[in-house]
């Protein structure tokens, strides 16, 4: 796939349902559908969308505490391109959003609601992008220096070992290698997490294959300048949340989005790291911010 990203209308991938992905959910947690979360009522305009690439099922908690205001849809990422993703997830929001939809994107899902409103935009009215990576090259450095330094000597290594084995194509294991990383990320970007907040998350696995082949495309999109340049096809309201703990520089959100988006703010937490809902000192106004920059 060329890094411009040269998407068509057409489904590409007409698998997209896969059986084992989600548990069985009962009443008040959300409805399975194969690859698809739905909490609260209809109409779903609403839609959160998770990181990684491949770490489906951790936006749950966010899903459940809104779903008592708006309908709330939870897409679960599967195809291994970045195309794939994008093609998937405007299946998604097309056949069970009430369009347009505002898109809440985290980590890597704030990224892939970014393209998907710079080539989708009339589907899309409103973007949240929550612990947002970085959209210049220039800013990664801060980012990795940021979590070594958190980090003891044998961490370190462990750290930098898991991330050139996830990098390459012939390593094995990838799940296994995944979660290992994400429990020292855990460590790297949270500021003061609760336990009990961090129980809540409903995770379908990690997923190595899809982290590795995604991520391959979405890092070179940001490294040739493209992913900043999609900024100039979206139409519609951008609002970044980021907390000031978090190894993701607020400033490679804030300078790039600024000077290419028609409407953006970022409201930057106090004591947060890279996942705000799990966060003692900041839970509350994240929730308080949301719910403000959601549509009413």
């Amino acid at each position: 796939m060329p890094p411009d990203l040269q998407l068509g209308r057409e489904r590409l991938l007409p698998n997209l349902a896969r059986e084992d992905t989600c548990p069985e959910w009962g009443p008040n947690r959300g409805e399975s559908l194969n690859n698809l979360r739905k909490y609260g009522k209809p109409p779903f305009k609403v839609v959160v969308i998770h990181g990684g690439p491949g770490a489906g099922g951790e936006m749950a908690p966010v899903a459940h505490e809104l779903s008592s205001s708006w309908g709330i849809l939870e897409p679960i990422q599967t195809a291994i391109s970045l195309e794939g993703q994008v093609e998937e997830l405007r299946a998604v929001l097309e056949s069970e959003g009430e369009l347009p939809v505002t898109l809440i994107g985290y980590s890597w899902g704030a990224w892939l609601s970014f393209i998907m409103a710079a080539y989708h935009p009339s589907i899309v009215q409103k973007l949240i992008l929550v612990g947002s990576g970085p959209y210049e090259e220039k800013y990664v450095r801060k980012l990795h220096e940021a979590r070594l330094a958190r980090l003891d000597e044998t961490e370190r290594a462990e750290f930098q070992s898991l991330v050139r084995a996830l990098t390459d194509p012939t390593t094995a294991n990838r799940d296994t290698l995944l979660a290992l990383l994400g429990a020292l990320c855990s460590k790297t970007d949270a500021y003061e997490p609760t336990v009990d907040e961090t129980r809540t998350s409903d995770p379908i696995g990690n997923q190595g294959d899809i982290f590795q082949s995604v991520w391959k495309e979405a890092a070179e999109l940001r490294r040739s300048g493209k992913l900043l340049e999609l900024g100039q096809r979206i139409k519609c309201p951008v609002v970044a949340i980021h907390g000031d703990y978090d190894p993701h520089p607020a400033e490679g959100v804030q300078e790039p989005l600024a000077a290419t988006l028609m409407n953006f703010r970022l409201i930057l937490l106090k004591n947060c790291g890279h996942k705000p809902w799990i966060e003692r000192l900041a839970r509350d106004e994240f929730f308080t911010a949301l719910r403000e920059a959601l549509p009413q």
